[in-house]
């Protein structure tokens, strides 16, 4: 039986612990982090999982430290495994496992190397995404690729819909390459580096809308970063404004020649920088839901410019 330590958390996590479990691995050692109090936890908890199955679960606040690299090597893995984990592994607790260390990424590598590449492949508008199982070394997301599945992006697909998918693919991943990584035969393909990028973490104020933008842009942003995610934000006559759901409108015509709010029947839409419409499915302003009674009732009819 192969012995593996699982650096791990959130759904990825979750799912792909539980391949491991269902194909026999031994699982010495999980770690895991501690649920940060001003995050939205919505996701489900590796260490419930561990602790379900009599694992043991440490939760350092820094997973580099000789502590936690001398819990590592007395797990004695034969291999460790990271999905999801949000911390680097630097290159001491790497060498520990005998038959190498791998990382889960929620990217078609080498697209999308680094952080939140779901959310990323959603603001530039691409088609597929998907799950790729890789060497890990000191380098972000540039090991030789073990083996990846493809997801599909729709065009009005939420960055929730998306990892969801993500999730399937990283499991089916795992779940497809596991019995060659045990048996030895796996085939490891290096990355062409070129053909990808590197991308950063995201904070809540990389959501602000700038309606000088293309419709399709805006609709990608605020679908990136739809709920559970911050959401995309702006403000109207100084209130601030909150969009978390939209649809392009190519065949309504835009109200004025700038970007502005305006209302069609029960229906609210902007108009933004290239000419194109949006529809307002879901938003609020300054903190409340609102409807196209509610604008009418505090703007009248004209439409209302959005200036940022």
């Amino acid at each position: 039986m192969s012995r593996a330590v699982v650096f791990a958390y959130h759904n990825v996590g979750v799912r792909c612990l539980e391949v491991l479990l269902a194909q026999g691995v031994e699982i010495s050692l999980v770690v895991t982090h501690q649920d940060n109090p001003n995050e939205t936890i919505w996701f489900d908890g590796v260490a419930d999982l561990a602790r379900l199955h009599d694992i043991p679960v440490i939760t350092p606040d820094d997973p580099n430290t000789p502590e936690t690299l001398a819990a590592v090597t007395a797990a004695a893995p034969d291999f460790l495994f990271s999905f999801y984990y949000r911390n680097m592994l630097k290159a001491p607790l790497l060498a520990v496992p005998k038959r190498g260390a791998f990382n889960m990424h929620g990217s078609l590598l080498p697209q999308y190397r680094g952080r939140v590449p779901v959310n990323w492949a959603i603001i530039r508008g691409e088609r597929e995404t998907g799950a790729t199982l890789h060497v890990m070394n000191e380098k972000p997301d540039n090991g030789a690729i073990v083996d990846q599945t493809a997801v599909p992006i729709l065009p009005n697909d939420t960055a929730r819909q998306v990892f969801d998918k993500v999730v399937v693919a990283a499991e089916i991943t795992l779940y497809r390459c596991l019995p060659s990584l045990l048996d030895g035969t796996a085939q490891l393909t290096p990355q062409d580096l070129s053909q990808g990028g590197y991308f950063g973490g995201r904070k809540a104020e990389d959501g602000r809308i700038d309606w000088q933008q293309p419709a399709r842009d805006i609709h990608n942003l605020v679908r990136a970063v739809a709920p559970p995610y911050p959401g995309a934000h702006c403000r109207l006559a100084g209130l601030p404004m909150l969009v978390t759901r939209t649809l392009p409108a190519p065949a309504v015509k835009a109200a004025t020649a700038y970007p502005a709010l305006f209302v069609a029947g029960d229906r609210i839409y902007a108009s933004c920088g290239d000419g194109q419409v949006l529809r307002l499915l879901e938003f609020t302003l300054a903190g409340k839901p609102t409807t196209a009674a509610d604008l009418i009732a505090r703007f009248g009819h004209q439409p209302r410019a959005l200036t940022d």
